[in-house]
């Protein structure tokens, strides 16, 4: 028997969903050609579904500063900041990001995945309780585990159900810590932060944000929901990721919180991985930089992300309950899903197919990532895409309101 037996279930899914078509787990591109286009079998794509929020993948001075430091300093680091010590850029992104956000203090992992899982498993402990979200991401899910504190699960976005179950642990021993996610992936949707800020304060509770969806999106300068809130001041811990607006790979944690620094002799995933290469700092130095100056992204970004959102509800799509870059298209079952999936790649788009059990309420969801490198024209071809795949499948009604407006 093989020990991968135990899996039989997922893998006869897995079988059936390739079986309709396309692989959506196994898409390779022939060649990556711009933030918004790849080639896909010979054909241009449109790329719906990258998370590439300021279109920075192809910047040239990130780039130029990422070859540079290659000649530079070589291809990689070749062990963890512990074993091997920093390099210049470790520590300047790490001044960096403290400046950016405000904070004494910065911590850079290697991925957005290893910041939630060193920093929460390094934060609560046995006997702490991690209060999270249920809509959580699963690296915040895992950070959890590793750290085996109690985790309580509220409501997604619902702060008095928060209320609630901290009250409940008002006598308990041990740290209560809440997580919540400034963009939530799967539906695009953001955290009440005023309102989870103000049960913080009643309950004595410390807060954790993860960014990673909002950082570079929300706020006057980038740094996400809490400052888009203006509640900057009530969130002890903020982490992110460099693999979405800065177009890298890479995560960070700040905080003024005293003592930070033990976090680098406490977190494993921090102290056992190898640091980021020199080139990935010096491209992400310079993408936080145009992040940060350059105002003229977050309001393209924004637009695009309106025009998709109103024009795919005008077709009659069922889409997440506000407009962000994150705009997820709610299919009736998974059928529909993959067929959805399937026409649009051939018909020259590129997203995200979002599975139960990974996606809020079970629902299968058509996941898109608006960039502000998006043309409006492009725009409008991935939504003439959906609406002849629509009713093609029967899943759009005969008239929408975009077609007789």
């Amino acid at each position: 028997m093989s020990l991968l037996q135990k899996h039989l279930a997922q893998s006869q899914a897995y079988s059936g969903i390739r079986q309709i078509g396309a692989d959506p787990f196994a898409v390779r591109f022939d060649a990556v050609l711009s933030p918004t286009e790849a080639q896909l079998e010979g054909r241009r794509v449109i790329l719906l579904g990258t998370n590439n929020y300021l279109g920075l993948t192809f910047d040239h001075d990130c780039v130029e500063a990422s070859v540079e430091a290659v000649r530079r300093w070589g291809t990689g680091t070749t062990g963890s900041r512990i074993a091997n010590g920093s390099f210049g850029g470790h520590v300047t992104m790490e001044k960096e990001l403290a400046r950016f956000y405000g904070r004494k203090h910065a911590m850079v992992f290697t991925t957005g995945y290893q910041a939630n899982l060193g920093v929460l498993s390094a934060l609560a402990g046995r006997g702490d309780h991690l209060i999270l979200d249920a809509d959580s991401h699963a690296s915040i899910y895992d950070g959890a585990r590793l750290g085996h504190a109690e985790v309580i699960r509220f409501r997604h976005n619902d702060p008095d159900d928060l209320y609630k179950r901290l009250r409940r642990l008002r006598d308990v021993p041990g740290d209560k810590l809440i997580v919540v996610e400034g963009i939530y992936s799967m539906m695009g949707d953001t955290a009440p932060l005023k309102e989870i800020v103000e049960v913080k304060r009643q309950t004595g509770a410390y807060l954790l944000v993860d960014e990673a969806h909002s950082m570079g999106v929300l706020g006057e300068r980038g740094r996400g929901l809490a400052e888009q809130a203006d509640v900057e001041g009530d969130v002890d811990f903020i982490v992110g990721t460099f693999s979405k607006s800065l177009g890298a790979i890479g995560g960070f944690c700040v905080s003024d919180a005293d003592d930070f620094d033990i976090l680098r002799v406490v977190s494993r995933p921090y102290m056992f991985t190898a640091s980021l290469p020199p080139a990935v700092v010096a491209s992400t130095l310079k993408a936080l930089d145009l992040a940060e100056t350059d105002r003229e992204l977050r309001p393209r970004l924004q637009a695009n992300a309106q025009r998709l959102y109103d024009g795919l509800n005008a077709l009659g799509f069922t889409t997440g309950p506000k407009v962000s870059p994150i705009v997820a298209v709610v299919m009736p079952d998974m059928a529909t899903a993959l067929g959805m999936w399937n026409a649009l790649l051939a018909g020259g788009v590129y997203l995200n197919l979002a599975l139960p059990p990974a996606t809020p309420d079970n629902r299968p969801l058509l996941r898109t990532s608006v960039s502000a490198a998006h043309t409006p024209e492009q725009i409008d071809e991935v939504l003439s895409v959906f609406e002849f795949v629509g009713r093609q499948l029967g899943a759009l009604p005969r008239v929408s309101q975009r077609a007789s407006g």
